[in-house]
């Protein structure tokens, strides 16, 4: 697949395993994905609901960015006609193999978000989580998930929260302490959060980049990042971050910032 420099950083930072590393070094066995999948979900539990998992049979779904392939598991394993791509072979190789130690299928491929390799309105769901915000082209993202769900089908997006508690710790570590207090968030964004380029946006620009649906909802929820209950991201480490971890105010955060979290949740009807 042939791509411009920004995208190729994007897939180079992806196939380096940045993602799950800890499952490759584990084994591809039965065992080992349930544990990958029971921890994914035990972090981040709002996945099932948001994504419609038990709703999915007889759909035709599309993921976007399959990753490690759990939720497309779930997709699978729940009857939908499914299909998926990743811009990373590493990714889709692993989603095949994962799905075949379960018996399951799907129509999976390498695949640009920019430029899919679909029909009009072939979709009744098309599924994305985390991963359209790493496009260099976001709004051509949105609109070809548009273009390839059926009239009155839905688009369930994840994308990052500008006004996070994760993007005020990176503003604090890299521009407050790195003497640029000036760095605009954005940049701080495309900069430190994962692979080059990262984007986020505000409640308003999301609900602009989703302007061509005909109903949009959008909410934002509190993740293990903005409460520094794992792991913060693959490129983050250090001594300072472990001694927040155990000085954390999460009970503050919850009870006062319910809605400063990474994750923005949209769920948009064509």
């Amino acid at each position: 697949m042939r791509m411009n420099r920004p995208k190729a950083d994007v897939r180079e930072f992806w196939d380096r395993a940045s993602c799950g590393k800890e499952l490759y070094l584990a084994g591809q066995d039965r065992a080992a994905y349930e544990a990958q999948a029971e921890t994914r979900y035990a972090l981040e539990p709002y996945i099932p609901a948001f994504a419609g998992f038990n709703s999915a049979q007889g759909l035709r779904v599309l993921e976007i960015g399959v990753g490690l392939g759990a939720d497309h598991q779930r997709f699978a394993e729940a009857g939908a006609a499914l299909s998926g791509i990743d811009l990373t072979e590493r990714a889709v190789k692993h989603t095949r193999r994962r799905l075949a130690v379960f018996g399951l299928a799907s129509d999976l491929a390498v695949g640009d978000a920019e430029n899919l390799q679909f029909t009009d309105e072939s979709f009744d769901l098309v599924y994305s989580w985390g991963v359209l915000h790493h496009s260099p082209d976001a709004p051509k993202t949105v609109a070809e998930v548009r273009r390839v769900l059926k009239r009155g089908g839905e688009a369930r997006i994840m994308v990052y929260h500008k006004w996070s508690i994760v993007g005020l710790m990176l503003w604090v570590r890299y521009a407050l302490l790195g003497l640029k207090p000036w760095l605009p968030l954005q940049e701080i964004y495309a900069r430190y959060l994962e692979s080059p380029g990262t984007k986020s946006y505000s409640v308003a620009e999301a609900r602009k980049l989703f302007d061509d649906f005909s109903q949009v909802q959008i909410r934002t929820v509190l993740t293990h990042g903005d409460l520094l209950e794992s792991d913060a991201g693959q490129r983050h480490r250090g001594l300072l971050l472990t001694l927040a971890r155990k000085l954390w105010p999460r009970r503050v955060i919850r009870r006062l910032l319910p809605g400063a979290g990474l994750f923005m949740l949209i769920e948009a009807r064509k």
